[in-house]
């Protein structure tokens, strides 16, 4: 008996590894700080979460398909710098169009490189993030860019006692959802990631899925600059920067695969706040400043090691029902 029931206990451990993993840094933190589980602790974690929550979105897309977008950090950059040059005078709905739309001609200039001339997306994506930083850089003249009044008081802004970017990060969760449970594209996104070839002979569009997949995932890091920015109400010449970073490691702490194929939408939400409140805890408990890129470093190591270990364990159940 239980040699038939040790599969199951594991596959269950391994569905719920991210949610454990978050307990016990909400309780490890906890015990250091009285007031790091206090209601308004928590909420600020939350609303703090919402531009990585949107980011990771589009990156856990598009991991699913076996590639990656090293360059979202600075097409945020890119996004933020665009508001920024728009009149003071300009409504909040242009702005957010704004930042969706140079996100994804971004996305959509990766996708030309990554499907038009079959280079891998670590190249391009790393070539990129330098070209939208300096770009960046260029049409501010590496001054802070200030956005207009309206996304500035859309930080403040709540509704039934949530402030609007914990909003935004839902809608965008909720039509991610949409369009990846109750379409086509999530099942061809999913099949492109397990296995390419095998997805094009099964007739699956997988050139214009990948094209939709990094457009999508520009759009979102276009969106997460302006969450970020609402809540900054300025940028500087390092905004956005090792965001990209951030968005791997919350998607695969969440359980989206490295290796594609595996994961779902609710792994960039749950990696997210936890990253989030670890960098909340650091603060609450004094630590030295100098330790945080060290703490991030171990974040996204230990996202790599526990996806390996997963992709690892997987497999040798599949193969043990096999031979079963």
């Amino acid at each position: 008996m239980s040699h038939l029931l040790s599969p199951v206990v594991l596959k269950l451990a391994l569905r719920t590894a991210p949610l454990t993993l978050l307990a016990l840094v909400w309780l490890g933190f906890g015990s250091l700080s009285s007031r790091f589980l206090a209601p308004a602790s928590i909420a600020d974690i939350l609303v703090q979460s919402g531009w990585l929550t949107v980011l990771a979105l589009g990156m856990s897309i598009v991991l699913l398909t076996g590639g990656v977008d090293l360059s979202v950090g600075s097409a945020m950059y890119l996004a933020a710098v665009a508001v920024g040059m728009e009149p003071a005078a300009t409504p909040l709905w242009l702005s957010v169009a704004t930042a969706v739309a140079v996100g994804a001609l971004f996305g959509a200039c990766n996708a030309a490189f990554i499907v038009g001339l079959k280079l891998p997306a670590f190249i391009v994506t790393l070539s990129t993030l330098f070209i939208a930083r300096g770009l960046g850089l260029l049409f501010s003249s590496t001054r802070v860019v200030y956005p207009a009044p309206p996304i500035a008081e859309l930080g403040r802004t709540a509704l039934l006692g949530i402030r609007a970017p914990a909003w935004i990060a839902l809608i965008a969760f909720v039509v991610a959802w949409m369009l990846q449970a109750r379409t086509p594209f999530g099942i061809y996104v999913r099949s492109i990631g397990a296995d390419t070839e095998g997805a094009r002979r099964a007739g699956v569009p997988v050139s214009a899925v990948t094209w939709g997949v990094y457009i999508l995932c520009g759009a979102l890091a276009g969106l997460a600059s302006l969450i970020l920015l609402s809540e900054t109400a300025s940028a500087s010449s390092a905004y956005g920067q090792n965001a990209e970073f951030l968005a791997i490691a919350a998607a695969v702490l969440g359980g989206t695969s490295l290796f594609g194929g595996r994961g779902t939408l609710w792994a960039p939400i749950i990696g997210a706040i936890l990253i989030t409140s670890v960098q909340n805890g650091l603060a609450m408990v004094n630590a030295n400043p100098y330790v945080y890129p060290v703490i991030t470093g171990a974040i996204i190591f230990i996202a790599a090691l526990v996806d390996s270990g997963r992709l690892t364990l997987m497999k040798r159940l599949e193969r043990r029902r096999i031979l079963a």
